[in-house]
């Protein structure tokens, strides 16, 4: 097998005279048959696949499914681990492959305990309400509120006392939504001051007309006996 340099790119494979070849954009050396044998500084050698033969190329970053590994001599491109459909290192997924979850650069059949698994980013994420249904939870009732008078209904005594309570947890989208957050019953208002105070309001009132008729009478009635007197 001959080859070539990127100083002479031309290469004349093995059993040939005829077929000239030019090496790929980045070999340093290359071969007809085999493509890059070799890559030019910085670039990273990976084999591609072409049926069953096995060629050379010399990229700046490696495909997805392989991580680059530098070193003094070469740098490669290393496949990532079977669950893995890409990969930053031997060791750290950034990607997997559909049934499997990542998790801190690893990809899980099942997610570790606590996590979910998110089909749609193929990742094992914390309990969020984006990922669960979260039923609303409500405190208890507080004490029932003072009786207050409806309009109208002040000379009954009858009022209406509140009592509520507080949401703990919000629903998420899919869950059950709060309950009722306030309650009202019946009640009658024993306070004396308030039916003194409506009388109070009425007395002057009657005690006016009452004055005025009086008045009107001994008025008459003066006016009468003067009447007769003259």
């Amino acid at each position: 097998m001959s080859t070539c340099t990127y100083s002479f790119n031309p290469c004349l494979p093995t059993g040939s005279s005829s077929m000239i070849s030019m090496c790929q954009t980045g070999c340093a050396t290359c071969s007809a048959l085999n493509g890059c044998l070799s890559c030019k500084p910085r670039l990273f050698f990976h084999l591609e696949h072409d049926g069953i033969q096995q060629r050379g190329t010399c990229v700046s970053s490696c495909p997805r499914g392989h991580y680059g590994v530098r070193s003094p001599h070469i740098n490669t491109c290393t496949r990532c681990k079977s669950d893995c459909a890409s990969c930053f290192s031997e060791n750290f997924c950034t990607h997997c492959h559909p049934g499997h979850f990542l998790f801190r650069g690893r990809c899980y059949a099942t997610c570790p305990k606590g996590l979910m698994p998110n089909p749609a980013l193929r990742e094992c994420t914390g309990r969020t309400t984006a990922l669960l249904t979260l039923h609303c939870e409500v405190g208890e009732w507080s004490d029932w509120g003072p009786c207050l008078q409806k309009q109208g209904l002040r000379a009954y005594r009858k009022g209406q006392e509140t009592r509520t309570r507080q949401v703990l947890q919000n629903p998420s989208v899919h869950g059950n939504t709060c309950p009722h957050l306030s309650e009202f019953r019946k009640c009658k208002n024993t306070q004396k001051h308030n039916k003194n105070k409506h009388n109070y309001s009425e007395t002057p009132e009657k005690t006016t007309k009452l004055s005025k008729n009086t008045l009107k009478k001994i008025t008459q009635k003066l006016h009468k006996n003067n009447k007769y007197t003259k």
